[in-house]
Protein backbone atom coordinates (compact mmCIF):
# COMPACT_ATOMS: atom_id res chain seq x y z
CA UNK A 1 0.00 0.00 0.00
CA UNK A 2 2.81 2.69 1.05
CA UNK A 3 4.22 1.91 -2.98
CA UNK A 4 1.22 2.70 -4.63
CA UNK A 5 0.57 5.84 -2.71
CA UNK A 6 3.98 7.29 -4.17
CA UNK A 7 2.57 6.98 -7.66
CA UNK A 8 0.65 9.19 -9.83
CA UNK A 9 -0.72 6.59 -12.36
CA UNK A 10 -0.81 3.09 -11.58
CA UNK A 11 -0.43 0.70 -14.73
CA UNK A 12 -1.20 -3.10 -14.84
CA UNK A 13 0.55 -4.67 -18.25
CA UNK A 14 -2.16 -8.18 -18.47
CA UNK A 15 -0.37 -10.22 -20.16
CA UNK A 16 -2.03 -13.75 -20.57
CA UNK A 17 -0.62 -16.82 -18.57
CA UNK A 18 0.84 -18.70 -21.76
CA UNK A 19 2.77 -15.82 -23.18
CA UNK A 20 4.41 -14.96 -19.91
CA UNK A 21 5.13 -18.63 -19.39
CA UNK A 22 6.35 -19.17 -23.03
CA UNK A 23 8.64 -16.06 -22.43
CA UNK A 24 9.83 -17.45 -19.03
CA UNK A 25 10.70 -21.00 -20.95
CA UNK A 26 12.48 -19.41 -23.57
CA UNK A 27 14.65 -17.13 -21.31
CA UNK A 28 15.26 -19.76 -18.67
CA UNK A 29 16.71 -22.44 -21.71
CA UNK A 30 18.68 -20.24 -23.45
CA UNK A 31 20.29 -17.74 -21.13
CA UNK A 32 20.24 -19.36 -17.68
CA UNK A 33 20.97 -23.25 -19.11
CA UNK A 34 17.89 -24.66 -17.40
CA UNK A 35 15.86 -27.74 -18.60
CA UNK A 36 12.51 -27.44 -19.27
CA UNK A 37 11.37 -29.95 -16.61
CA UNK A 38 12.73 -27.75 -14.09
CA UNK A 39 11.35 -24.13 -15.75
CA UNK A 40 8.01 -25.99 -15.33
CA UNK A 41 8.59 -26.99 -12.18
CA UNK A 42 9.36 -23.79 -10.70
CA UNK A 43 6.81 -22.43 -12.76
CA UNK A 44 3.97 -24.88 -10.63
CA UNK A 45 5.43 -24.46 -7.93
CA UNK A 46 6.51 -21.38 -7.16
CA UNK A 47 5.89 -18.54 -10.04
CA UNK A 48 2.28 -19.38 -10.72
CA UNK A 49 0.81 -19.25 -7.34
CA UNK A 50 3.55 -16.08 -6.15
CA UNK A 51 1.62 -14.76 -9.69
CA UNK A 52 -2.02 -15.49 -7.96
CA UNK A 53 -1.07 -14.30 -4.97
CA UNK A 54 1.11 -11.13 -4.92
CA UNK A 55 0.73 -9.89 -9.21
CA UNK A 56 -3.01 -10.46 -9.92
CA UNK A 57 -4.46 -8.75 -7.07
CA UNK A 58 -2.90 -5.76 -7.38
CA UNK A 59 -4.56 -5.32 -10.82
CA UNK A 60 -7.63 -3.47 -9.04
CA UNK A 61 -5.74 -0.55 -7.60
CA UNK A 62 -4.44 0.21 -11.41
CA UNK A 63 -5.64 3.05 -13.00
CA UNK A 64 -5.33 1.64 -16.51
CA UNK A 65 -5.19 -1.77 -17.23
CA UNK A 66 -3.53 -3.07 -20.79
CA UNK A 67 -5.26 -6.30 -22.24
CA UNK A 68 -2.48 -8.65 -24.34
CA UNK A 69 0.43 -7.03 -22.58
CA UNK A 70 3.44 -5.86 -25.01
CA UNK A 71 0.92 -7.07 -27.97
CA UNK A 72 -1.65 -4.38 -27.59
CA UNK A 73 -0.03 -1.17 -29.57
CA UNK A 74 -2.92 1.04 -29.36
CA UNK A 75 -3.23 1.30 -25.37
CA UNK A 76 1.03 1.58 -25.43
CA UNK A 77 0.49 4.23 -27.99
CA UNK A 78 -2.22 6.09 -25.66
CA UNK A 79 0.08 6.03 -22.57
CA UNK A 80 3.19 7.11 -24.18
CA UNK A 81 1.43 9.87 -25.75
CA UNK A 82 0.05 10.97 -21.95
CA UNK A 83 3.55 10.05 -20.53
CA UNK A 84 5.16 12.61 -23.23
CA UNK A 85 2.63 15.28 -22.70
CA UNK A 86 3.21 15.15 -19.11
CA UNK A 87 6.74 15.11 -19.24
CA UNK A 88 6.07 18.62 -22.33
CA UNK A 89 4.42 20.28 -19.13
CA UNK A 90 6.79 19.63 -16.63
CA UNK A 91 4.16 18.11 -14.41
Amino acid sequence: KELRELFDYKIFVDTPDDIRFIRRLKRDLTERNRTVNSVIDQYLMTVRPMHIEFVEPTKKFADIIIPEGGFNKNAIDVISSSIFHILKRGI
